[in-house]
């Protein structure tokens, strides 16, 4: 699968009509059964699941590094940073590269789903489960017709001590 850059001309209008909104749009993939998404703005390219470089004594969620037309960008396994079983790539694997922390960085997905325009109005704050379960890498739960989505704040996802150890290749 080649690679492909998204089109900046369509930021800030409504996938369906054209028409601007108040909302802002976020690039939705999935991981198993649930839907995500990353805001649109952040993410550099998609490009389909190649093989990466592995490099020895990492956490189990860094998966290596892959050379992206000269740079080096460590590829993080999404599942399993957010606590998911690794499956199986496919041929609908994809590598989301975004700028986490001012650091190019790809993850692994299961799938890419669509971009969506998300009303400001239809996000919500992620709901509050107390202390043991950590929801503060959540923007917001959004409302897509009768799906959820939940949008993820990257720069919270990953730390930065795993920031550091995944930048340090």
């Amino acid at each position: 699968m080649a690679a492909l850059a998204l089109d900046t001309a369509t930021k800030g209008r409504n996938q369906q009509s054209g028409d601007a909104t108040d909302g802002s749009q976020f690039l939705t993939f999935q991981l198993g059964d649930e839907v995500y998404g990353v805001d649109i703005l952040r993410v550099q390219e998609i490009k389909g699941y190649t093989s990466v470089t592995k490099i020895p004594n990492q956490p189990s969620y860094i998966k290596g590094v892959m050379n992206l037309r000269g740079t080096i960008v460590p590829i993080i396994e999404l599942r399993a940073k957010v606590g998911m079983e690794t499956v199986d790539y496919t041929a609908h694997t994809v590598i989301v590269v975004v700028v986490v922390q001012d650091r190019i960085m790809g993850f692994v997905v299961d799938s890419v789903s669509d971009v969506l325009n998300i009303s400001k109005q239809d996000i919500q704050a992620p709901p509050e489960f107390g202390t043991k379960v950590d929801v503060s890498f959540l923007n917001g739960i959004a409302k897509c017709g009768s799906n959820l989505v939940a949008l993820l704040n990257i720069d919270r996802l990953l730390t930065d001590g795993d920031v550091r150890v995944a930048a340090g290749f």
